[in-house]
Protein backbone atom coordinates (compact mmCIF):
# COMPACT_ATOMS: atom_id res chain seq x y z
CA UNK A 1 0.00 0.00 0.00
CA UNK A 2 1.31 3.36 -1.12
CA UNK A 3 2.07 5.19 2.60
CA UNK A 4 -0.37 8.10 2.84
CA UNK A 5 0.64 11.90 2.82
CA UNK A 6 -2.50 12.67 4.81
CA UNK A 7 -3.07 12.69 7.98
CA UNK A 8 -4.17 9.22 10.62
CA UNK A 9 -7.68 10.98 11.70
CA UNK A 10 -10.49 8.43 10.99
CA UNK A 11 -11.18 5.56 13.35
CA UNK A 12 -12.36 2.47 12.97
CA UNK A 13 -13.34 -0.78 14.71
CA UNK A 14 -11.58 -1.65 18.00
CA UNK A 15 -9.98 2.03 17.84
CA UNK A 16 -8.23 1.43 14.53
CA UNK A 17 -7.71 5.20 12.62
CA UNK A 18 -8.41 2.38 9.56
CA UNK A 19 -12.00 2.33 8.46
CA UNK A 20 -14.81 1.37 6.06
CA UNK A 21 -16.44 4.25 5.76
CA UNK A 22 -16.35 7.44 4.35
CA UNK A 23 -13.78 8.93 6.14
CA UNK A 24 -10.86 5.77 4.67
CA UNK A 25 -10.74 8.14 1.71
CA UNK A 26 -8.30 10.21 3.11
CA UNK A 27 -5.80 7.74 2.19
CA UNK A 28 -4.82 8.80 -1.23
CA UNK A 29 -7.55 7.25 -3.33
CA UNK A 30 -7.79 4.08 -1.84
CA UNK A 31 -11.14 4.22 0.10
CA UNK A 32 -10.92 0.83 1.31
CA UNK A 33 -8.54 -1.87 3.05
CA UNK A 34 -7.64 -4.65 0.99
CA UNK A 35 -7.09 -8.39 1.78
CA UNK A 36 -5.74 -11.17 -0.45
CA UNK A 37 -7.65 -14.14 1.25
CA UNK A 38 -5.42 -17.70 0.51
CA UNK A 39 -7.08 -21.12 0.62
CA UNK A 40 -5.24 -23.07 -1.35
CA UNK A 41 -6.50 -26.38 -1.29
CA UNK A 42 -10.35 -25.46 -0.94
CA UNK A 43 -12.61 -23.26 -3.11
CA UNK A 44 -15.08 -21.50 -1.08
CA UNK A 45 -17.67 -21.69 -3.70
CA UNK A 46 -17.48 -25.53 -3.82
CA UNK A 47 -20.70 -26.93 -2.20
CA UNK A 48 -19.86 -27.96 1.73
CA UNK A 49 -19.47 -32.14 2.02
CA UNK A 50 -18.35 -32.65 -1.14
CA UNK A 51 -14.83 -34.15 -1.10
CA UNK A 52 -12.29 -31.88 1.44
CA UNK A 53 -15.13 -29.17 0.92
CA UNK A 54 -16.67 -28.63 4.86
CA UNK A 55 -16.80 -26.06 7.26
CA UNK A 56 -13.26 -24.30 5.97
CA UNK A 57 -15.29 -23.50 3.01
CA UNK A 58 -18.82 -22.04 4.86
CA UNK A 59 -16.53 -20.05 6.59
CA UNK A 60 -14.51 -18.63 3.98
CA UNK A 61 -17.36 -17.52 2.06
CA UNK A 62 -19.57 -15.99 4.74
CA UNK A 63 -16.51 -14.05 6.37
CA UNK A 64 -15.43 -12.59 2.53
CA UNK A 65 -19.30 -11.59 2.08
CA UNK A 66 -20.01 -9.99 5.58
CA UNK A 67 -16.42 -7.90 4.88
CA UNK A 68 -17.59 -6.86 1.48
CA UNK A 69 -20.90 -5.53 3.01
CA UNK A 70 -18.64 -3.46 5.04
CA UNK A 71 -16.48 -2.18 2.29
CA UNK A 72 -13.74 -4.21 2.26
CA UNK A 73 -12.40 -5.58 -1.18
CA UNK A 74 -11.21 -8.70 -1.12
CA UNK A 75 -9.50 -11.14 -3.21
CA UNK A 76 -9.93 -14.88 -2.60
CA UNK A 77 -6.90 -16.82 -4.35
CA UNK A 78 -7.51 -20.08 -5.26
CA UNK A 79 -6.16 -23.25 -7.26
CA UNK A 80 -8.05 -24.19 -10.36
CA UNK A 81 -10.30 -26.83 -9.01
CA UNK A 82 -12.35 -27.72 -12.49
CA UNK A 83 -11.13 -26.71 -16.21
CA UNK A 84 -14.95 -25.24 -16.85
CA UNK A 85 -14.87 -22.84 -14.37
CA UNK A 86 -14.07 -19.06 -14.87
CA UNK A 87 -10.39 -17.52 -13.94
CA UNK A 88 -12.44 -14.98 -11.83
CA UNK A 89 -15.80 -15.15 -10.03
CA UNK A 90 -17.22 -12.09 -8.31
CA UNK A 91 -18.93 -13.04 -4.70
CA UNK A 92 -20.29 -9.80 -3.99
CA UNK A 93 -19.41 -6.44 -4.88
CA UNK A 94 -15.83 -5.46 -3.95
CA UNK A 95 -15.18 -9.82 -3.63
CA UNK A 96 -14.01 -12.32 -5.92
CA UNK A 97 -12.41 -15.49 -6.03
CA UNK A 98 -9.72 -16.09 -8.32
CA UNK A 99 -8.69 -19.11 -9.84
CA UNK A 100 -4.89 -19.80 -10.76
CA UNK A 101 -3.90 -23.07 -12.71
CA UNK A 102 -0.96 -24.48 -10.60
CA UNK A 103 -0.31 -28.55 -11.10
CA UNK A 104 -3.08 -30.62 -12.11
CA UNK A 105 -6.54 -30.06 -11.48
CA UNK A 106 -7.51 -32.91 -9.27
CA UNK A 107 -4.60 -34.22 -7.31
CA UNK A 108 -4.41 -35.27 -4.25
CA UNK A 109 -4.98 -33.18 -1.14
CA UNK A 110 -1.13 -34.53 0.45
CA UNK A 111 0.38 -33.80 -3.23
CA UNK A 112 -0.69 -30.46 -3.11
CA UNK A 113 2.12 -29.25 -0.86
CA UNK A 114 4.42 -29.91 -4.06
CA UNK A 115 2.45 -27.64 -5.61
CA UNK A 116 2.99 -24.87 -3.26
CA UNK A 117 6.16 -22.81 -4.80
CA UNK A 118 3.90 -22.69 -8.30
CA UNK A 119 1.02 -21.39 -6.41
CA UNK A 120 3.01 -18.98 -4.91
CA UNK A 121 4.06 -17.87 -8.09
CA UNK A 122 1.32 -17.76 -9.91
CA UNK A 123 -0.48 -15.35 -7.03
CA UNK A 124 2.28 -13.15 -7.44
CA UNK A 125 2.27 -13.06 -11.45
CA UNK A 126 -1.75 -12.33 -11.24
CA UNK A 127 -1.29 -9.40 -8.35
CA UNK A 128 2.09 -8.11 -10.70
CA UNK A 129 -0.17 -7.86 -14.28
CA UNK A 130 -3.12 -6.42 -12.30
CA UNK A 131 -1.03 -3.76 -10.56
CA UNK A 132 -3.42 -4.77 -7.87
CA UNK A 133 -2.20 -3.72 -4.27
CA UNK A 134 -3.16 -5.03 -0.49
CA UNK A 135 -2.82 -4.26 2.89
CA UNK A 136 -3.31 -7.70 4.53
CA UNK A 137 -2.75 -10.90 3.73
CA UNK A 138 -5.17 -13.67 5.17
CA UNK A 139 -4.16 -17.67 4.83
CA UNK A 140 -6.70 -20.88 5.16
CA UNK A 141 -5.12 -24.16 6.29
CA UNK A 142 -1.52 -25.15 6.51
CA UNK A 143 -1.07 -25.19 2.91
CA UNK A 144 -2.01 -21.66 2.21
CA UNK A 145 -0.34 -20.33 5.52
CA UNK A 146 3.04 -21.34 4.25
CA UNK A 147 1.93 -19.64 0.58
CA UNK A 148 0.96 -16.75 2.59
CA UNK A 149 4.41 -16.45 4.69
CA UNK A 150 6.25 -16.15 1.05
CA UNK A 151 4.12 -13.18 -0.40
CA UNK A 152 3.98 -11.36 3.25
CA UNK A 153 7.42 -11.20 3.08
CA UNK A 154 7.59 -10.62 -0.79
CA UNK A 155 5.16 -7.47 -0.09
CA UNK A 156 6.04 -6.69 3.74
CA UNK A 157 2.54 -7.42 4.54
CA UNK A 158 1.35 -8.60 7.54
CA UNK A 159 0.29 -11.93 7.76
CA UNK A 160 -3.34 -13.62 9.86
CA UNK A 161 -3.55 -17.57 9.51
CA UNK A 162 -6.52 -19.96 10.44
CA UNK A 163 -5.57 -23.68 10.77
CA UNK A 164 -9.33 -24.79 10.49
CA UNK A 165 -7.74 -28.78 11.78
CA UNK A 166 -4.53 -29.78 13.12
CA UNK A 167 -2.16 -32.63 12.32
CA UNK A 168 -0.84 -33.51 16.20
CA UNK A 169 -4.27 -32.57 17.17
CA UNK A 170 -6.08 -35.28 14.27
CA UNK A 171 -3.11 -37.48 15.10
CA UNK A 172 -3.59 -38.02 18.75
CA UNK A 173 -7.51 -37.76 18.19
CA UNK A 174 -7.24 -40.87 15.91
CA UNK A 175 -3.85 -43.06 16.13
CA UNK A 176 -3.79 -44.08 12.38
CA UNK A 177 -4.42 -40.78 10.68
CA UNK A 178 -2.10 -40.26 8.16
CA UNK A 179 -0.18 -36.97 7.43
CA UNK A 180 2.71 -35.98 5.68
CA UNK A 181 5.42 -35.25 7.93
CA UNK A 182 5.80 -31.73 6.18
CA UNK A 183 2.28 -30.41 8.09
CA UNK A 184 3.25 -30.86 11.48
CA UNK A 185 6.94 -28.50 10.92
CA UNK A 186 4.83 -26.02 8.21
CA UNK A 187 2.02 -25.50 11.32
CA UNK A 188 4.78 -25.14 13.55
CA UNK A 189 6.58 -22.79 11.46
CA UNK A 190 3.06 -20.58 10.53
CA UNK A 191 1.57 -20.78 14.54
CA UNK A 192 5.17 -19.42 15.37
CA UNK A 193 5.56 -17.06 12.22
CA UNK A 194 2.20 -15.37 11.80
CA UNK A 195 1.44 -12.00 12.55
CA UNK A 196 -1.83 -12.98 14.12
CA UNK A 197 -3.63 -16.78 14.23
CA UNK A 198 -7.38 -16.59 14.81
CA UNK A 199 -8.53 -19.54 16.59
CA UNK A 200 -12.10 -20.85 17.18
CA UNK A 201 -11.88 -21.73 21.03
CA UNK A 202 -9.55 -21.39 23.57
CA UNK A 203 -8.95 -25.30 23.60
CA UNK A 204 -7.24 -24.45 20.25
CA UNK A 205 -5.30 -21.44 21.02
CA UNK A 206 -3.97 -23.31 24.04
CA UNK A 207 -3.11 -26.35 21.75
CA UNK A 208 -1.62 -24.14 19.58
CA UNK A 209 0.48 -22.63 22.37
CA UNK A 210 1.42 -26.21 23.94
CA UNK A 211 1.86 -28.41 20.33
CA UNK A 212 3.83 -25.87 18.30
CA UNK A 213 4.82 -23.28 20.76
CA UNK A 214 2.84 -20.24 19.83
CA UNK A 215 2.74 -17.25 21.44
CA UNK A 216 -0.47 -16.77 22.99
CA UNK A 217 -0.71 -13.03 23.01
CA UNK A 218 -1.04 -13.10 18.94
CA UNK A 219 -3.56 -16.00 19.02
CA UNK A 220 -7.21 -14.65 19.20
CA UNK A 221 -10.03 -16.37 19.88
CA UNK A 222 -12.70 -14.88 17.38
CA UNK A 223 -15.48 -18.13 17.07
CA UNK A 224 -17.35 -18.13 13.05
CA UNK A 225 -20.80 -17.44 13.13
CA UNK A 226 -23.77 -18.64 11.56
CA UNK A 227 -26.18 -16.59 9.29
CA UNK A 228 -29.66 -17.01 11.25
CA UNK A 229 -31.70 -15.42 8.49
CA UNK A 230 -30.71 -18.30 5.89
CA UNK A 231 -30.64 -20.94 9.58
CA UNK A 232 -34.18 -20.99 11.37
CA UNK A 233 -36.54 -23.05 11.95
CA UNK A 234 -39.06 -24.30 9.89
CA UNK A 235 -41.89 -26.54 9.65
CA UNK A 236 -40.89 -30.18 10.33
CA UNK A 237 -43.16 -32.36 8.84
CA UNK A 238 -43.81 -29.55 5.80
CA UNK A 239 -39.88 -29.80 5.31
CA UNK A 240 -40.32 -33.71 5.40
CA UNK A 241 -42.31 -33.23 2.91
CA UNK A 242 -40.82 -31.07 0.55
CA UNK A 243 -37.59 -32.97 0.96
CA UNK A 244 -39.27 -36.63 0.33
CA UNK A 245 -38.33 -37.93 3.50
CA UNK A 246 -40.45 -39.90 6.08
CA UNK A 247 -43.41 -38.32 7.36
CA UNK A 248 -43.44 -40.21 10.69
CA UNK A 249 -41.14 -41.91 13.22
CA UNK A 250 -37.77 -39.85 14.40
CA UNK A 251 -35.35 -38.81 11.97
CA UNK A 252 -31.74 -37.99 13.15
CA UNK A 253 -29.11 -36.68 11.27
CA UNK A 254 -25.47 -35.99 10.59
CA UNK A 255 -24.27 -33.45 7.95
CA UNK A 256 -20.78 -32.80 7.18
CA UNK A 257 -17.59 -34.57 5.09
CA UNK A 258 -17.59 -38.18 5.19
CA UNK A 259 -14.52 -39.60 6.62
CA UNK A 260 -13.03 -41.36 9.35
CA UNK A 261 -12.17 -38.32 11.58
CA UNK A 262 -15.80 -37.38 11.83
CA UNK A 263 -16.71 -40.59 13.63
CA UNK A 264 -20.09 -41.15 11.65
CA UNK A 265 -19.28 -45.50 12.33
CA UNK A 266 -19.87 -44.21 15.97
CA UNK A 267 -23.40 -42.86 15.14
CA UNK A 268 -24.28 -45.65 12.87
CA UNK A 269 -23.32 -48.25 15.63
CA UNK A 270 -25.62 -46.51 17.94
CA UNK A 271 -28.40 -46.22 15.17
CA UNK A 272 -27.95 -50.18 15.41
CA UNK A 273 -28.71 -50.77 19.42
CA UNK A 274 -31.70 -48.56 19.17
CA UNK A 275 -34.99 -50.25 19.77
CA UNK A 276 -36.48 -51.39 15.88
CA UNK A 277 -40.05 -50.35 17.70
CA UNK A 278 -38.36 -46.42 18.35
CA UNK A 279 -38.56 -45.92 14.11
CA UNK A 280 -35.97 -44.03 13.92
CA UNK A 281 -34.18 -43.24 10.60
CA UNK A 282 -30.63 -42.27 10.32
CA UNK A 283 -29.65 -39.49 7.29
CA UNK A 284 -25.97 -39.46 6.46
CA UNK A 285 -25.47 -36.39 4.51
CA UNK A 286 -22.40 -35.65 2.68
CA UNK A 287 -19.90 -37.19 -0.15
CA UNK A 288 -20.84 -39.61 -2.33
CA UNK A 289 -20.94 -43.41 -3.73
CA UNK A 290 -17.61 -43.09 -5.35
CA UNK A 291 -15.84 -41.72 -1.83
CA UNK A 292 -13.93 -44.95 0.10
CA UNK A 293 -15.39 -44.07 3.19
CA UNK A 294 -18.61 -44.12 2.37
CA UNK A 295 -18.29 -47.43 0.70
CA UNK A 296 -16.95 -48.48 3.93
CA UNK A 297 -19.33 -47.67 6.13
CA UNK A 298 -22.20 -48.43 3.54
CA UNK A 299 -20.32 -51.79 4.67
CA UNK A 300 -21.07 -51.28 8.16
CA UNK A 301 -24.70 -50.99 7.65
CA UNK A 302 -25.32 -54.33 5.82
CA UNK A 303 -23.13 -55.90 8.27
CA UNK A 304 -25.05 -54.68 11.45
CA UNK A 305 -28.48 -55.66 9.14
CA UNK A 306 -29.82 -51.62 9.36
CA UNK A 307 -29.76 -50.98 6.00
CA UNK A 308 -33.78 -49.82 5.84
CA UNK A 309 -32.83 -47.47 9.25
CA UNK A 310 -29.86 -45.68 7.49
CA UNK A 311 -30.13 -43.19 3.95
CA UNK A 312 -26.59 -41.88 2.32
CA UNK A 313 -27.63 -38.63 0.92
CA UNK A 314 -25.07 -36.48 -1.08
CA UNK A 315 -24.40 -32.79 0.02
CA UNK A 316 -26.62 -30.40 -0.96
CA UNK A 317 -26.49 -26.53 -0.93
CA UNK A 318 -26.15 -24.10 1.62
CA UNK A 319 -29.87 -23.08 0.70
CA UNK A 320 -31.67 -26.34 1.46
CA UNK A 321 -29.57 -27.30 4.58
CA UNK A 322 -32.08 -25.39 6.79
CA UNK A 323 -35.15 -27.52 5.46
CA UNK A 324 -32.68 -30.66 6.39
CA UNK A 325 -31.96 -29.90 10.13
CA UNK A 326 -35.74 -28.67 10.32
CA UNK A 327 -36.77 -32.14 9.42
CA UNK A 328 -34.42 -33.88 11.63
CA UNK A 329 -35.76 -34.62 15.72
CA UNK A 330 -31.81 -34.52 16.43
CA UNK A 331 -28.36 -33.87 14.73
CA UNK A 332 -25.71 -35.99 16.07
CA UNK A 333 -21.88 -35.16 15.46
CA UNK A 334 -20.03 -38.06 16.83
CA UNK A 335 -16.46 -36.43 15.60
CA UNK A 336 -13.12 -37.87 17.27
CA UNK A 337 -12.30 -33.84 17.00
CA UNK A 338 -13.53 -30.94 15.99
CA UNK A 339 -11.99 -27.44 15.55
CA UNK A 340 -15.55 -25.97 16.15
CA UNK A 341 -18.39 -27.71 14.44
CA UNK A 342 -20.21 -25.50 12.54
CA UNK A 343 -22.90 -28.01 11.16
CA UNK A 344 -23.63 -28.40 14.49
CA UNK A 345 -24.41 -24.82 14.99
CA UNK A 346 -26.28 -24.19 11.55
CA UNK A 347 -28.50 -27.31 13.38
CA UNK A 348 -28.84 -25.45 16.38
CA UNK A 349 -29.72 -22.23 14.70
CA UNK A 350 -33.17 -23.92 12.91
CA UNK A 351 -34.29 -24.98 16.23
CA UNK A 352 -32.90 -28.85 16.42
CA UNK A 353 -30.91 -30.16 19.53
CA UNK A 354 -27.71 -31.39 19.13
CA UNK A 355 -25.55 -34.64 20.60
CA UNK A 356 -22.10 -34.10 19.63
CA UNK A 357 -18.74 -35.66 21.18
CA UNK A 358 -17.19 -33.43 23.65
CA UNK A 359 -14.14 -32.55 22.02
CA UNK A 360 -12.29 -29.50 20.49
CA UNK A 361 -14.54 -26.58 19.91
CA UNK A 362 -17.99 -28.38 20.61
CA UNK A 363 -18.34 -27.95 24.11
CA UNK A 364 -17.93 -23.91 22.93
CA UNK A 365 -21.37 -24.64 20.86
CA UNK A 366 -23.21 -26.92 22.74
CA UNK A 367 -24.59 -26.20 26.66
CA UNK A 368 -25.24 -29.57 27.84
CA UNK A 369 -28.22 -30.71 29.08
CA UNK A 370 -29.77 -27.53 27.17
CA UNK A 371 -29.47 -27.24 23.69
CA UNK A 372 -28.51 -30.91 23.53
CA UNK A 373 -25.68 -33.26 25.28
CA UNK A 374 -22.12 -33.64 24.76
CA UNK A 375 -20.84 -36.93 25.28
CA UNK A 376 -17.24 -38.69 25.42
CA UNK A 377 -16.06 -39.56 21.98
CA UNK A 378 -16.70 -43.20 20.75
CA UNK A 379 -18.52 -44.35 22.96
CA UNK A 380 -22.02 -45.35 20.99
CA UNK A 381 -23.50 -46.45 24.40
CA UNK A 382 -23.54 -42.70 25.45
CA UNK A 383 -24.98 -41.30 22.16
CA UNK A 384 -27.51 -44.43 22.49
CA UNK A 385 -28.59 -42.79 25.91
CA UNK A 386 -29.02 -39.40 25.18
CA UNK A 387 -30.40 -39.83 21.79
CA UNK A 388 -33.50 -41.96 23.15
CA UNK A 389 -33.97 -39.55 25.49
CA UNK A 390 -34.71 -37.09 23.08
CA UNK A 391 -36.60 -38.82 20.76
CA UNK A 392 -39.10 -40.30 23.18
CA UNK A 393 -39.67 -37.21 25.46
CA UNK A 394 -40.96 -34.16 22.62
CA UNK A 395 -41.59 -31.71 25.36
CA UNK A 396 -37.62 -31.94 26.03
CA UNK A 397 -36.60 -31.78 22.67
CA UNK A 398 -39.12 -28.81 21.72
CA UNK A 399 -37.39 -26.68 24.84
CA UNK A 400 -33.48 -27.58 23.61
CA UNK A 401 -34.81 -26.48 20.66
CA UNK A 402 -35.67 -23.61 21.55
CA UNK A 403 -32.61 -22.85 23.67
CA UNK A 404 -30.68 -24.15 20.62
CA UNK A 405 -32.12 -21.37 18.40
CA UNK A 406 -31.33 -18.91 21.24
CA UNK A 407 -28.00 -19.69 21.12
CA UNK A 408 -27.33 -19.72 17.86
CA UNK A 409 -28.56 -16.21 17.62
CA UNK A 410 -25.41 -15.01 19.95
CA UNK A 411 -23.25 -16.54 17.52
CA UNK A 412 -23.90 -14.54 13.80
CA UNK A 413 -21.43 -14.25 11.69
CA UNK A 414 -22.17 -9.81 12.25
CA UNK A 415 -20.18 -10.51 15.83
CA UNK A 416 -17.83 -12.61 14.16
CA UNK A 417 -16.63 -10.53 11.50
CA UNK A 418 -16.77 -7.55 13.71
CA UNK A 419 -13.90 -8.99 15.50
CA UNK A 420 -12.05 -9.92 12.67
CA UNK A 421 -12.45 -6.45 10.70
CA UNK A 422 -10.67 -5.10 13.75
CA UNK A 423 -7.81 -7.32 13.81
CA UNK A 424 -7.21 -6.09 10.44
CA UNK A 425 -7.48 -2.50 10.30
CA UNK A 426 -5.33 -2.83 13.79
CA UNK A 427 -2.41 -4.46 10.92
CA UNK A 428 -2.65 -1.98 8.50
CA UNK A 429 -2.57 0.78 10.54
CA UNK A 430 0.22 -0.29 12.63
CA UNK A 431 2.33 -0.86 8.89
CA UNK A 432 1.23 2.20 8.08
CA UNK A 433 2.74 3.96 10.99
CA UNK A 434 6.11 1.71 10.88
CA UNK A 435 6.36 3.09 7.12
CA UNK A 436 5.74 6.56 8.35
CA UNK A 437 8.14 6.15 11.01
CA UNK A 438 10.98 4.62 8.59
CA UNK A 439 11.07 7.98 6.14
CA UNK A 440 10.94 10.42 9.11
CA UNK A 441 7.53 11.49 8.70
CA UNK A 442 5.40 12.85 11.78
CA UNK A 443 2.15 10.69 12.75
CA UNK A 444 -0.89 11.92 13.14
CA UNK A 445 -2.51 12.02 16.94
Amino acid sequence: MTVPSTTLSSRGPNGSRFSTGPEFSEFQGRPELRIAVLTVHGCPVVRAGEKDAGGMNVYVLATVRELASRGVRLDVFTRSHDPSDPQIIDLAPGARVIHLKAGPVRPEKNTVYDLLPECTDRVAEFVREEGGEYDVIVSHYWLSGLVGEKLAALWALPHVTSFHTLAEVKRRARPGEMEIPERSIGERQIARNSDRVVAWSAHERDLLAELYGADKDRVLIIPPGVDTKLFRPHDRLKSRRVLGLPEDGKILMYVGRVERLKGIEILIQAVAGLDEEDNVTLLVIGGDEIDPERQRLGQVVDRLGITDRVRFLPSVKQEQLPKYYSAADVCVFPSYYESFGLAALEAMACGTPVVASRVGGLPSIVREGETGYLIPSRCPAAFIQRIEILTINDHLRTLMGRAARERALELSWGVAVDRLLGVFCGLAEERVLDSLEAIGAPAAD
